[in-house]
């Protein structure tokens, strides 16, 4: 039986603070939230998609419609698509263009949306 060199243990600490990090940062960092602003009847927010969702919560009222603007300022595979399982919503975000997802809370509830891999979450909070 050997033992771990210096640089083995240094190795081994980085490798761990690295998989703490990762998952840190897709699945416990805090973003921002927002309250949507009624415009013409519709809620809307702009949210932009750059190694996450910001804002991350969205409040809105239930019963009208909701616009989210999604504003993809990246190229990463990981966000290039929003996914809405509640609203059964499933849209392509092009690299660095906006693209509008519409749907209606019809009840209070959380609603989640994800990346396509489910590593980008946000929610909406219809209250």
């Amino acid at each position: 039986m050997s033992l771990m060199t210096f640089s083995e243990w240094v190795v081994l600490a980085g490798g761990i603070a690295a998989i703490f990090w990762v998952n840190w940062y897709f699945f416990r960092a805090r973003r921002g939230q927002a309250v949507a602003e009624t415009v013409a009847g519709i809620q809307e927010v702009v949210v932009t998609v750059k190694g996450g969702y910001d804002p991350a919560v969205i409040r809105v009222r239930h019963g009208l419609p909701v616009r989210l603007v999604f504003d993809r300022q990246e190229e990463s595979g990981c966000s290039e698509e929003v996914v809405f399982p509640d609203f059964r919503i499933q849209r392509f975000l092009p690299a660095f263009a906006r693209t509008a997802v519409e749907f209606t809370p019809t009840r209070p509830g959380t609603y989640e949306f994800t990346c396509g891999m489910r590593m980008l979450r946000g929610r909406v909070v219809a209250e």
